[in-house]
């Protein structure tokens, strides 16, 4: 489904050239819930950065259902973004003065139309199916940080995406919010969705069904 080929990316601070990713090979699966791993620095937040083609390499390619989107044009990769991949981090960036309704209705206010009916059940059944039916209409100060993090990711569902992109999506939260986040996850990779998700902790990493180990830039294990 995605397929990651000798991807190299280097940043230059001051001067300095520091390689970031060295050669790094990926595959992940339909439905496959994958885990990368690696202490700080190792490339793996760049890694995934890439694979969600939020940052260009300079090397290698990305391939998603046979189709190099590194080679996209800006359009297209727009259109990808919208259609078919999912991005959520360790903060969960929900806009503080809208409803968690309305903050998962966000990726359909690209435009100056309304948000039709179909859009508003959609943003509901998202809601219910993270666990937060009946929550809709309450804003995020009057929700708990897992509660948050679960707006986000029914937000990164809203329109069907195919693969989950999930950033420290834990890294901020207590260790029983943690665990009810990562066992909505669990929970979506049963109903199909692929996952590739960044962790330092390794208790959750192991609910993966796959864990990627990299240093230095490098993929140091696969298991």
């Amino acid at each position: 489904m995605l397929e990651a080929k000798d991807i190299t990316k280097t940043f230059t601070s001051e001067g300095v050239a520091t390689p970031a990713l060295r050669g790094v090979s990926l595959t992940v699966g339909a439905g496959e819930f994958v885990s990368i791993v690696g202490r700080s620095g190792s490339g793996k937040t760049t890694f995934l950065n890439v694979l969600s083609t939020l940052l260009a390499p300079d090397g290698g390619e990305v391939l998603y259902g046979g189709e190099n989107v590194t080679a996209f044009s800006p359009e297209r990769l727009n259109r990808l973004r919208n259609r078919d991949f999912a991005v959520v981090f360790q903060f969960h960036y929900l806009l503080p003065y809208l409803t968690a309704r309305e903050n998962v209705l966000l990726p359909f206010m690209t435009g100056l139309g309304r948000v039709g009916s179909r859009e508003r059940a959609r943003a509901e059944d998202c809601l219910e199916r993270v666990g937060l039916a009946g929550k809709g209409g309450k804003l995020p100060g009057h929700l708990s940080g897992g509660e948050q993090q679960r707006v986000a990711i029914a937000r990164a569902l809203v329109k069907d995406s195919k693969i989950l992109f999930a950033d420290e999506p834990t890294g901020n939260l207590d260790k029983t919010t943690g665990e009810s986040v990562m066992s909505l996850l669990t929970d979506l990779k049963r109903d199909g969705l692929s996952i590739v998700m960044v962790t330092h902790d390794e208790s959750y990493a192991r609910r993966a069904d796959r864990v990627v180990r990299m240093a230095d830039g490098l993929v140091a294990g696969d298991a």
